[in-house]
């Protein structure tokens, strides 16, 4: 038989699992120089022998699949173990592969086709990572039928496990004490310092949590030494050694990798570090400029003082913004799969959520930067009528003359109008308007003295400008007479009007001309006025501190003895 033909007989002994007797040839008996025609299986089968791998088997040779391969070479390592052959694992170079025997029987044959090429593989490093496997897998089977061994590793694992319930006991003993301690550190630190009293510090969930780290850590190693014990346990077998040596590699991988993984990302860290401290460092500068700006000490041209704090807060948004964007790059795990689909996530968060976002926020600039409302201001948007507290990016705030706080979102205040009534000057104040209708009956003139006499009458109106009488119509039974006052404080807006409300109709009652608010259509036969002498009819009360009208003028409608609040009239 030539050597060709040798080399497919010992191919197919392999894949068949059966001795085939080679004839004497010219070629020496050892030397297989045949090339063996190896094509690739579409499923590769891993040859495992007592619970250990030993290769990944992906050639077809001579019609023989991965699998009937990897069947074939087992039934001949199982029949070597039970007959007690461990060795020698030699191998022997063929044209297209390499075949390996134990002792003097053929076990399997690798083909160049076997190899990974992609992962890097080469037949040498597989031939080499085959035997040893094979040797080592050859020798945990032959130990495992020894009994003295299995004793030894019995021994050695119930030490292990002994030992490690011994740990587990102590450090659950250790538990309590070790959280009472801590717990009372935290208490003698905290009171000490002065930070919160004792019974506070035990009300709050502060040590709650201090509970909840003890019981963490001390979850923490006993995992540790329970995978410990396992480990070593697992390792003492020969079966199962494999696993034992998967979960030591594990942990140490783990270590390692986490080692690494810090180490690298060290230069990463410092470039981030580096970037936040300019950032920060640019930050404080802008919040110098803008402060300084506020205050009057430096006067720009494109900027004014009631709109440098939410310039400020913009410009330094747009610094940490583009801080965060410039040291993405170089943060620890940016280039991973799952901080790019965390990212992926809030990108698609912001972009379904920002269309009501961006509008309150665009609304905001344009309430901040076309000076619409400030602070402190009086103001009326829609229905709501009171003074602004907060100007946010989002909405404004406005408390009522009730005292109620309203927030309003900013998009609701640009599409409606807005009157500011804190917007005046010596030259343009802001009036406020009340009116009364009068007949034709009336003298102009006397309800012109009526209603300024009535305005004079009453606190909280600034008598620069001084208020003044329009007739604003004349209707087809009545004339309707507007009286124009400037507050003092528009805040007590409701109050001043009311005290001025009451003035004119005790005004108008002292000199027997009717109010006809809100029309009428027919003259009564008799005036509708209060008499004098009945303006405090019970259950009223005279005021003893309204002695005269002209007193008047020297009582705020603010505090405990404004007639607005107490619900005092003027007493004559």
């Amino acid at each position: 038989m030539n050597s060709r033909a040798r080399a497919v007989a010992v191919f197919c002994l392999v894949g068949c699992a059966c001795s085939v007797l080679a004839a004497q040839s010219p070629a020496p008996p050892r030397s297989l120089t045949a090339t063996i025609s190896s094509d690739r299986d579409a499923e590769p089968v891993t040859l495992t022998f007592f619970n250990r791998p030993i290769v990944t088997l992906r050639a077809r040779i001579l019609g023989r699949r991965p699998a009937d391969r990897v069947a074939g070479a087992h039934q001949i390592l199982e029949d070597l173990s039970h007959s007690g052959v461990t060795g020698p694992v030699l191998t022997e170079a063929v044209d297209g592969g390499v075949f390996i025997t134990v002792g003097s029987v053929g076990v399997m044959g690798l083909s160049a086709v076997d190899v990974a090429e992609l992962a890097g593989e080469t037949l040498p490093v597989v031939t080499a990572r085959t035997v040893a496997n094979l040797q080592q897998a050859l020798n945990e089977a032959h130990e495992a039928r020894a009994p003295r061994m299995l004793v030894r590793a019995s021994i050695a694992g119930l030490l292990a496990i002994a030992l490690a319930g011994a740990v587990l006991w102590a450090v659950g003993r250790a538990r309590r004490v070790v959280a009472a301690k801590f717990i009372e550190l935290a208490e003698r630190r905290v009171t000490g310092a002065g930070i919160a009293p004792l019974e506070a510090l035990r009300a709050s969930r502060v040590l709650d949590a201090q509970r909840h780290i003890v019981t963490a850590s001390i979850a923490l190693v006993d995992l540790i030494v329970i995978y410990s014990a396992l480990t070593f346990t697992l390792r003492q077998f020969p079966y199962t050694r494999p696993w034992g040596e998967s979960m030591s590699g594990f942990l140490l991988a783990t270590v390692e990798n986490l080692g690494l993984s810090v180490v690298n990302a060290l230069p990463g860290l410092f470039t981030v570090l580096l970037i936040f401290t300019t950032v920060r460092f640019l930050v404080r500068l802008v919040r110098l400029w803008f402060d300084s700006v506020e205050r009057g000490r430096v006067r720009p041209r494109w900027i004014y003082p009631d709109t440098a704090a939410p310039t400020r807060r913009l410009v330094t948004s747009l610094l940490w913004l583009l801080a965060i964007v410039v040291a993405y790059p170089y943060m620890p795990g940016s280039q991973t799969e799952a901080f790019k689909g965390v990212s992926v996530f809030l990108g698609l968060i912001v972009t379904f959520g920002s269309s009501g976002l961006v509008n309150q926020i665009m609304s905001g600039f344009m309430i901040t930067y076309s000076r619409a409302l400030r602070i402190g201001d009086f103001v009326k948007t829609g229905d709501v009528e009171g003074t602004v507290l907060h100007l946010g990016v989002l909405s404004t705030k406005v408390r009522t003359l009730m005292n109620e706080e309203v927030t309003i979102p900013n998009a609701v205040i640009v599409a409606q109008t807005t009157t500011d009534y804190s917007r005046s000057s010596a030259t343009a104040p802001v009036y406020t308007p009340t009116s009364v209708t009068i007949g034709y009956d009336t003298p102009w003139r006397q309800v012109h003295a009526l209603l300024l006499q009535a305005a004079a009458r009453t606190p909280d109106l600034r008598t620069d400008p001084k208020p003044m009488v329009v007739q604003a119509s004349l209707e087809d039974f009545y004339v309707k007479y507007t009286l124009l006052v400037s507050l003092e404080r528009q805040e007590s807006r409701l109050f001043a009007l009311d005290v001025l409300h009451a003035n004119i109709q005790d005004t108008f009652n002292e000199h027997g001309v009717q109010i006809m608010s809100p029309n009428y259509m027919l003259d009564p036969a008799a005036p509708k006025v209060v008499p004098k002498e009945r303006w405090f009819a019970a259950p009223a009360a005279a005021d003893p501190m309204w002695t005269a009208p002209h007193d008047i003028g020297t009582i705020h409608s603010t505090g405990s003895s404004s007639p607005a609040l107490s619900g005092r009239r003027p007493a004559e």
